[in-house]
């Protein structure tokens, strides 16, 4: 009878191992794809905040920190992450920037990801002082590019696709004296040019977050 017992003890425990272990396939980590209705409606333009999907990074042009021209094509079919900075800045930026070197080191001669450094502060941000910031953080100018131009431009970039900068309290007392702040985000961009995330560039454990979620979209590309 005991042996009885055991047997089928035996045969449910291995019955139920081979159900949970190989027959049901591993479950992955599936990314949100952001959308306007997603994001705080002070980030968004008004025109955009009922926009519940189908949303896509717009196309743009400006300058890297070498003076090349860098439009969407370059980001187009690859991962990337970006952001919304200035150079002057002396409080969360050193950090993002940091934070940001981090995340350039761990995908270092990766041909399929991009990191994208946009200025809020076009006037003192010309293309010579964004290739001294960039030295000063051993960009890589092949993957991670400081992007300077017409602030009318970057701005309307930021509220329409990244939804990286916020109404300033009052008129004026924004970023460079603009009307708006820019945030402490890094967002996550797939291949289909898609908001795939958002994360706090100033916090280490949100951007090993970003980190790996960035390999999840890579590995997603050759599978």
């Amino acid at each position: 009878m005991n042996r009885f017992i055991f047997l089928a003890f035996f045969l449910v425990a291995g019955t139920t191992f081979t159900y949970y272990y190989i027959v049901v396939p591993e479950q992955k980590k599936v990314l949100p794809i952001i959308n306007p209705v997603d994001v705080e409606d002070e980030m968004v333009d008004p025109e955009l905040l009922r926009i519940g999907m189908g949303h896509k990074i717009g196309d743009f042009s400006f300058t890297n920190q070498n003076g090349e021209t860098i439009t969407s094509k370059e980001v187009e079919g690859k991962v990337y992450v970006a952001e919304y900075f200035f150079t002057t800045c002396k409080s969360i930026c050193p950090i993002m920037n940091d934070e940001m070197q981090r995340i350039q080191e761990a995908y270092k001669d990766n041909n399929e990801f991009r990191i994208l450094s946009f200025t809020v502060d076009p006037d003192v941000d010309t293309v010579a002082q964004m290739k001294w910031y960039a030295e000063t953080h051993n960009a890589d100018p092949k993957q991670w590019h400081f992007l300077t131009g017409r602030k009318a431009d970057l701005y309307t970039l930021a509220r329409t696709s990244f939804f990286l900068l916020k109404p300033a309290e009052a008129q004026n007392l924004g970023d460079a004296g603009s009307d708006f702040i820019h945030t402490n985000n890094f967002v996550l961009v797939d291949q289909k040019s898609r908001i795939r995330g958002y994360y706090d560039g100033t916090d280490e454990k949100e951007v090993d977050a970003l980190i790996a979620d960035i390999q999840l979209l890579l590995d997603a590309a050759i599978e």
